[in-house]
């Protein structure tokens, strides 16, 4: 990471204290040729000096450095409930990424080519439309046919993105899943929160899916496109047409609602996807939205309290720690198995070259130290 001064807020600051750069040399103990390198950012302070000149302009560090990292980590959230993203989220992840970097020279793929993404991803509907269904033939998927975790899956491995499934719990957690892009190696990492309903987790994973295809989209942009994204590949237009008659011919508002549920666990998503779906259809074929109400949100709650977190369905039989957890054997096994990612193997690899302890593990999971012992010793 590359400092300098903000000669805004400085000179600005100068200004207000009614100083002058031999002023500033003199209380320093500096000469006035450093004074004006550093306001032509030509130098940068030594920290004593950096320290001393902030305290003497009554600027804090962040006011009086710009911290600048050209090839910072890129990170998209995928948020839980409308959750905001705030500042430090991005840092924690970022954080992360540095971390990851000393697992990329273990990569397993092919770095001289670089794997195909979208041109141009737009939000419109037939944009949409088209891009889901090139993904579709990429998986060797029927235009309807329900989209399965085996096929997105390997499509994240044609795609040259890590998958690293963590137990990160299902309500004091910010994030259902993280998006780390490495600019300067080009990597891509996708960690997925297991501990969510099995409903959503599809969706999730196509949102990801989203983002590796679309990695010059960033902000708002890039959620709002893998979100759109996610939905039509899950449930195309050809469905969305078919539900919106079938959902029509329905009575009353409390049999489209069950109808709607019924169409969801055919397809193994969730009935929000179904319904956003539907209504995005109807947009655009200039046909009515079809409201239910806020009877359909309880209702898609009580749905949801009959199944079992993906961690819960995955690692039913895994064997658990004294804390009621999945043992660390039963986990990395289980999920090199089912997920076919090869981050566990990366970690197994660095960690024995380089001799490195449980907290590099902490960091790169995002896990509570205790259960990164845990991990550590069983890939160590």
């Amino acid at each position: 990471m590359q400092k300098r001064l903000n000669t805004a807020n400085t000179e600005r600051a100068i200004e207000t204290a009614g100083l002058t750069q031999t002023a500033i040399a003199d209380e320093l103990g500096v000469s006035k040729e450093a004074v004006s390198q550093w306001l032509n950012n030509k130098a940068f302070p030594r920290p004593n000096k950096l320290l001393q000149l902030g305290k003497l302009l009554n600027l804090a560090f962040n006011e009086l450095v710009i911290t600048e990292e050209p090839n910072a980590p890129q990170i998209a959230f995928r948020k839980m409930r409308g959750t905001k993203t705030k500042d430090h989220h991005i840092e924690k992840a970022q954080e992360m990424g540095r971390f990851l970097r000393q697992l990329v020279p273990y990569l397993p793929f092919d770095t001289m080519s670089m794997p195909p993404v979208l041109k141009s991803p737009s939000c419109d509907y037939d944009y949409l439309r088209k891009a889901a269904a090139k993904v579709r033939e990429d998986i060797n998927l029927e235009p309807t046919a329900t989209v399965d975790f085996k096929h997105l899956i390997r499509r994240f491995l044609e795609l040259q993105a890590v998958v690293v499934p963590v137990l990160w719990g299902s309500k004091q957690r910010h994030e259902n899943a993280v998006h780390i892009y490495l600019p300067d190696s080009q990597s891509t990492w996708v960690y997925l929160n297991l501990d969510t309903n099995i409903h959503d987790f599809k969706f999730w994973m196509s949102h990801e899916l989203g983002h590796c295809l679309s990695p010059n989209l960033e902000g708002d942009a890039a959620e709002d496109f893998a979100d759109a994204f996610a939905g039509c590949l899950l449930f195309p237009h050809e469905l969305a047409e078919q539900a919106y008659a079938s959902i029509k011919r329905q009575r009353s508002t409390a049999a489209k609602i069950v109808h709607i549920i019924a169409l969801a666990d055919n397809q193994l998503i969730s009935p929000n996807t179904i319904l956003g779906q539907v209504n995005k259809y109807a947009v655009h074929a200039n046909k009515p939205e079809i409201d239910l109400g806020n009877g359909f949100c309880g209702a898609v709650t009580n749905h949801n309290r009959q199944y079992l977190n993906v961690s819960e369905t995955l690692l039913n039989d895994a064997e658990l720690d004294d804390n009621g957890k999945p043992s660390a054997r039963d986990y990395i096994t289980k999920i090199e198995h089912l997920f076919e990612t090869p981050f566990f193997d990366l970690l197994r690899h660095y960690l024995k070259q380089h001799q490195k302890g449980p907290g590099y593990v902490q960091t790169v999971l995002d896990m509570p130290l205790l259960d990164a012992r845990s991990i550590h010793a069983e890939l160590t």
